[in-house]
């Protein structure tokens, strides 16, 4: 659960917080074959691709805040940011955790500095994408932080699912087994093999 918070900034850095740590908890014990494995049919997102796509998504956005208000320069070709977008989805035989997640850290971190940082009020130009809204030239950057725990809960919810049908394994007992909780009657810590 995130903490009581005293304020706009706390609340925040609190929620974002607590989404970041769900893809820790999903990927938590897991051997870089199974970060891989689709589990979830039809979908073929994986906990690999979840946590790749989260360090992805973290990244654009923090980008964005960080020029505002101006935009970030990115001279690569529209084909060239498709083919990254894409690779930001896709968890390849040679991908591995120890890789995976010191770069979901550190974007991690940076975003959670950021937003102790940056002015809340100052506008975010709007990205063009298919999807975007073209009756508005802006968003703020509080906004951006707000959209961030939207779409880290909506992946973390997919990773939660995904896990489940990985190897059994749910939230709560992650978390327990992660943060070391002892075993209760209702409430069994996660272990490998169990």
């Amino acid at each position: 659960m995130a903490p009581p918070v005293a304020d706009e900034r706390a609340a925040l850095a609190a929620y974002l917080l607590q989404q970041q740590d769900a893809f820790r908890c999903a990927t938590y014990g897991l051997t870089d074959e199974q970060a891989g494995r689709a589990a979830s049919p039809p979908s073929t997102l994986t906990i690999g691709s979840l946590l790749k796509h989260a360090t992805q998504v973290q990244a654009h956005w923090l980008a964005l805040a960080e020029a505002a208000p101006g935009e970030p320069v990115d001279e690569r070709s529209q084909d060239e940011r498709y083919a990254d977008h894409q690779e930001g989805w896709t968890w390849h035989p040679t991908d591995t955790l120890e890789a995976a997640l010191p770069a979901y850290d550190a974007v991690c971190a940076r975003v959670q500095a950021a937003v102790r940082e940056l002015d809340l009020d100052t506008p975010v130009p709007v990205p063009p994408a298919p999807w975007n809204p073209t009756d508005i030239d802006g968003w703020s950057v509080r906004w951006v932080w707000f959209h961030l725990v939207e779409e880290l809960a909506r992946h973390a919810g997919h990773a939660d699912l995904v896990r489940e049908a990985v190897d059994g394994a749910t939230m709560y007992e992650l978390v327990a087994g992660r943060e070391g909780w002892p075993e209760t009657p209702w409430l069994k810590p996660w272990q490998a093999g169990s």
